[in-house]
């Protein structure tokens, strides 16, 4: 977008999206007021709104990353904050150079994860570090919670099923759950209460995981404030690092998404790194009435 830019609001919006999964961008320091949870939840309705699995907000870096060249927000279609977004940081990598926010092909870009780092690469896809998989974390809560212990292959009762979990933080947290059957998984009934179970205290993004003969990974996905999507690029960095942990493949891992695939290199330390790609859809502006619904006066 020269997102909400000049006011039609003047406001063209840019749409992006990586492997199905997409967002609109905003350049916060355009917007003509606050953007709320509510108008968060308008924008991302894709029958009364633009439509999107969320927006990724372009703010002046807060000090907090020394060297960032910008600070990427993130908001969920229901209004809430994520401390990061996987696919997210790729096109908003694209976006910054595209836009000439950055001049290089590698950069920092502060997130309330930390400091992320992507580059550029020349066949178009984008190269992200995204930090150390933790296997325990402030967001696990129950007899978990400072225990000490990594939360690897532990029991985790649902809806009077029992699957074995591993929990990662990769910035945000992921309950990675294998099984051997993806196409009959009642994703729709489970994500959304394996979401609020009481042990998660911020909630938790969820991917069951199947392992292939190619050592290679499929998934399907469940996303915190989202639901079921065809990418998420945090859940693929996480299940990268538990398939490693749980020795159902080696790194590099290719970690099959329903919208395509991810490439992730997982190092000493647990450090994580993904390759993926990242596209523009569209560039448009809002109209009179949608600006008037989200509370907001053209020029």
């Amino acid at each position: 977008m020269d997102a909400l830019r000049s006011r039609r609001i003047e406001g063209g919006e840019f749409a992006v999206q990586g492997l199905g999964n997409d967002y609109i961008i905003v350049e916060t320091a355009a917007l003509p007021a606050p953007l709320t949870a509510e108008g968060v939840r308008l924008l991302c309705d894709r029958h009364l709104g633009v439509g999107s699995d969320g927006i990724l907000l372009h703010e002046t870096p807060s000090g907090a990353v020394p060297g960032a060249a910008a600070r990427m927000r993130v908001y969920n279609p229901d209004g809430s904050e994520a401390e990061m977004c996987g696919n997210g940081i790729r096109m908003f990598a694209k976006y910054l150079r595209r836009t000439g926010a950055v001049a290089e092909d590698a950069f920092l870009i502060e997130t309330l994860a930390g400091p992320i780092a992507p580059r550029l690469m020349p066949d178009g896809r984008v190269r992200v570090h995204m930090g150390t998989a933790r296997f325990r974390s402030e967001n696990i809560a129950g007899g978990f919670a400072g225990s000490g212990e990594d939360v690897v292959a532990q029991e985790l009762p649902v809806d009077g099923e029992r699957h074995l979990f591993t929990f990662v933080d990769v910035g945000n947290p992921h309950c990675v759950i294998p099984v051997d059957d993806l196409s009959g998984l009642p994703l729709d009934r489970l994500g959304p209460v394996i979401e609020h179970l009481p042990l998660f205290p911020n909630r938790v993004n969820v991917e069951f995981i199947r392992r292939e003969a190619d050592g290679s990974i499929s998934v399907r996905v469940w996303e915190r404030g989202v639901g079921e999507t065809q990418a998420c690029g945090t859940g693929a960095a996480a299940v990268g690092a538990a398939a490693v942990r749980l020795g159902l493949a080696g790194s590099p891992v290719r970690v099959h998404l329903p919208g395509g695939d991810l490439d992730i290199d997982v190092a000493a330390g647990w450090q994580v790194v993904m390759t993926g790609p990242a596209e523009e859809t569209f560039t448009g502006s809002l109209s009179a009435e949608l600006l008037a619904r989200l509370g907001w006066k053209e020029a």
